[in-house]
């Protein structure tokens, strides 16, 4: 799969309006902390869906929802806590910042820590922005007379991701949990949880998918993130019964028929979280993710390329 290349000026990022009233916001090529954000507009009224990882990118993404919309939104939602879709919830103060109720404890928790792995990315003057308002299980918000359905499918990318499904319009936004011309991410949550997830959301029998990263798509990008998921796990069976580690593992393996998917050194922490579950460990039991991406970077050769 082909992606356009990557640009570090803000302005890449577009909006694209993929049915009636709902736009998806794509930052090429969607590799480290180039996520995708989007909007719902109705009767005067708009939230959105996750925003960017630097102040540059945030304040680029309010003129553009600011233009599209005609003012700012109701609400944001966040799909999960990692700072490239939540560092720029300080640039919509006017807007209730919503998300899973694990997600508010991870951002908290979590700070700017995601800066310091690229210290060289220009980040900006950011401020840590939570959610104020949470759900557990499902929650609906409205949007003038339109519903946006916010699930919770359980440890999957993180333990607190959110899946936003608008069922009048058959769009999903599921964040993460669905990447589009980008290696699958779980050690912070779970491969059998995000199997379960993708499950979910393929009984939404929805006609439009937008991904946490990548071109939007349709329920083919289901499929390929299932088949890499299911992937890991028989590389965590056959490498335990070999007696590998992950890493091990995963220098013999490669990317293997994902090898055109970006960021291909996520195989090392993510077998790191098959070879757990696989061994009777819980869906988002924590791990070390500092060592984690250490051994990714050691593996990877050097530090994987964040284009922020």
């Amino acid at each position: 799969m082909q992606s356009p290349e990557p640009d570090h000026d803000p302005t890449a990022g577009r909006f694209t309006e993929v049915a009636d009233g709902v736009h998806a916001y794509v930052q090429p090529d969607g590799g480290w902390c180039l996520n995708n954000a989007g909007l719902l507009v109705a009767d005067g009224e708009c939230l959105l869906i996750d925003t960017v990882a630097t102040e540059a990118r945030a304040r680029r993404l309010r003129e553009h929802v600011l233009r599209l919309a005609g003012g700012p939104p109701r609400f944001v939602v966040n799909t999960h806590s990692h700072g490239d879709h939540t560092f720029g919830n300080f640039a919509f103060p006017e807007a209730v910042v919503v998300g899973h109720e694990r997600a508010r404890e991870e951002a908290a928790a979590a700070g700017t820590h995601l800066t310091g792995l690229w210290p060289d990315v220009c980040w900006g003057d950011l401020e840590i922005v939570v959610p104020t308002v949470t759900y557990r299980d499902r929650m609906t918000l409205h949007v003038g007379a339109r519903q946006a359905r916010l699930l919770h499918p359980g440890p999957a990318h993180t333990t607190g991701d959110t899946v936003v499904w608008l069922p009048g319009q058959r769009v999903v936004f599921a964040g993460d949990l669905v990447m589009s011309g980008t290696t699958p991410f779980c050690p912070m949550g779970s491969v059998s949880g995000s199997l379960e997830a993708l499950a979910h959301l393929r009984a939404l029998d929805a006609v439009t998918v937008v991904p946490g990263h990548g071109p939007v798509g349709g329920p083919e990008l289901l499929d390929v993130n299932e088949g890499y998921l299911r992937r890991l796990q028989r590389l965590a069976a056959d490498g335990i019964a070999a007696g590998l580690t992950p890493l091990q593992t995963a220098q013999e393996a490669g990317p293997g028929p994902y090898a055109d998917l970006l960021d291909a050194e996520r195989l090392v922490p993510n077998l790191h979280r098959a070879y757990a579950e696989a061994l009777g460990a819980a869906p988002g039991d924590p791990l070390d993710i500092p060592a984690l991406f250490r051994e990714m970077t050691a593996h990877h050769g050097g530090l994987p390329a964040c284009r922020a």
